[in-house]
């Protein structure tokens, strides 16, 4: 079961891909038919541009700074759960 942190930034990726109406591939849900921590951004149709407005919205939202070029989040952020750690990872250090 995802946590709080981890639903909110599904939420928001999901939100993300309506707005861009980004193509949902059936190949990027799992069995239950839901977005998990697995689903790759690519999958979902998410390019380096929806990434970067994808890290901005995270960034605003959560009173962080991902310190990424585009070509390092897109290396190293391949899929939700790499964001939700990312996003952990730098609201553990502000606390």
């Amino acid at each position: 079961m995802a946590d709080r942190l981890t639903k909110e930034i599904i939420a928001k990726i999901e939100n993300h891909a309506e707005s861009a109406r980004w193509a949902i591939s059936a190949t990027a849900i799992s069995g239950s038919g839901e977005i998990t921590t697995a689903t790759e951004l690519t999958s979902l149709g998410i390019d380096s541009l929806g990434l970067a407005d994808i890290i901005i919205d995270l960034e605003r939202s959560y009173g962080i700074q991902i310190e990424l070029t585009t070509a390092e989040a897109w290396s190293n952020l391949r899929n939700i759960g790499d964001i939700v750690e990312a996003v952990r990872g730098l609201l553990a250090k502000e606390a």
